[in-house]
């Protein structure tokens, strides 16, 4: 049996991966480009993008899968764009739907801005207080059906 995206995002993150590294990593069959790389492209957009605590990086991650899978590769500036946009918003609104924000300070339920820059130790107390990996899930779930419901061309 295979795994599911989800399961796999999970691990992922479960392995030390940040959000945005899980979703794309566990979308990366589906991207022509290194294993790696990926990594190494997503790495950034943990933590709400360097633990800044914007928009969550399971979010990023979803918008990353996306802008490779469905994007425009020119300068663009008609109706291509605005479909590509129309799309990544709504990952945002079903994300959003189901959580209440895609912004990781408030999924969080931090009142700070912005975060110091050494993230924490992943350890069961970590995992117990964040509902990261529940959200990299969720992402990975609702990419996932989109890309279902919307076969790339």
């Amino acid at each position: 049996m295979e795994i599911s995206r989800k399961d796999k995002a999970m691990d992922l993150f479960s392995q030390g991966y940040n959000c945005a590294q899980a979703i794309v990593l566990a979308f990366s069959d589906l991207v022509p480009v290194d294993y790696n790389i990926l990594a190494k492209m997503s790495s950034s957009f943990g933590g709400g993008m360097g633990r800044l605590r914007e928009v969550c990086g399971a979010v990023s991650g979803m918008f990353m899968v996306a802008g490779f899978l469905y994007g425009y590769d020119n300068s663009e500036t008609g109706e291509p764009k605005a479909m590509h946009y129309e799309r990544i918003q709504q990952l945002a609104h079903k994300f959003e739907a189901e959580n209440g924000s895609i912004v990781c300070r408030e999924l969080l339920g931090l009142n700070i801005k912005h975060d110091i820059s050494t993230p924490e130790k992943r350890t069961d107390e970590y995992y117990k207080k964040r509902p990261c990996k529940e959200l990299v899930g969720m992402a990975a779930e609702i990419l996932d059906k989109y890309i279902s419901d919307n076969p790339i061309s």
